[in-house]
């Protein structure tokens, strides 16, 4: 599968290799999985089955000289998963919140969960606002500029995105991959061993490279 952040550029420098867990939280039914799925296989599923407990996939995005890998926890939205969130965002260093355009419940749904990251999640946690769905606008139940205000004045990322037509998928775990530190350069198996993540089980679910399959 290709990157989806820029291109490398050519040249001899070697290239550092970044490592982050990042972790969906949002209400279920908003397209969690869908933007997961989008993002590392570049494929959408009209019926995406209902995640149960938490699925792990992984993707590296290219930004010139610096490979940044995440490792994606995707969790049920599903109220009675709720108290299992916490083992899943715990150590983790970016945060997509999910909320479906069409639902307002969801976008309140989403700004608890916002609270609940900026209140037990690590300090310096990346989080993005994902108003998802954008590609039913007619049926919009939440206007762009209310969601835009929210996270400027919580201080997070926002985008609208489809992961039925793949917008802004990619730009928003770029934009994410731009946020993180660049100074983590540990192996993947130190990396993975110190966020608590079990490696095998990872690259056996999900192993691609940066800029290639």
């Amino acid at each position: 599968m290709a990157s989806r952040g820029s291109a490398r550029p050519n040249g001899l420098g070697q290239t550092k290799i970044c490592q982050f867990k990042l972790v969906l939280l949002g209400d279920m039914a908003v397209g969690k999985s869908s933007l997961v799925l989008r993002f590392v296989k570049g494929q959408f599923d009209e019926f995406q089955e209902t995640t149960i407990g938490a699925a792990f996939l992984a993707q590296s995005v290219c930004l010139d000289d610096t490979t940044v890998k995440f490792e994606i926890w995707d969790t049920a939205g599903q109220e009675r998963y709720h108290s299992l969130a916490p083992m899943y965002y715990r150590g983790a260093q970016a945060a997509i919140v999910v909320f479906d355009i069409t639902k307002p419940e969801t976008f309140e749904r989403a700004k608890a969960w916002v609270k609940e990251l900026q209140r037990q999640a690590s300090p310096n946690i990346v989080i993005a606002l994902a108003g998802n769905k954008s590609d039913l606008a007619e049926r919009r139940m939440v206007e762009y500029e209310e969601a835009q205000t929210y996270a400027e004045d919580t201080g997070l990322l926002f985008m609208e995105t489809s992961a039925k037509t793949a917008m802004n998928v990619n730009e928003l775990f770029l934009a994410i991959a731009k946020k993180m530190p660049k100074t983590d350069t540990q192996n993947p198996t130190h990396a993975a061993r110190h966020r608590g993540v079990n490696l095998h089980n990872a690259e056996a679910q999900s192993s691609r490279g940066c800029c290639g399959n």
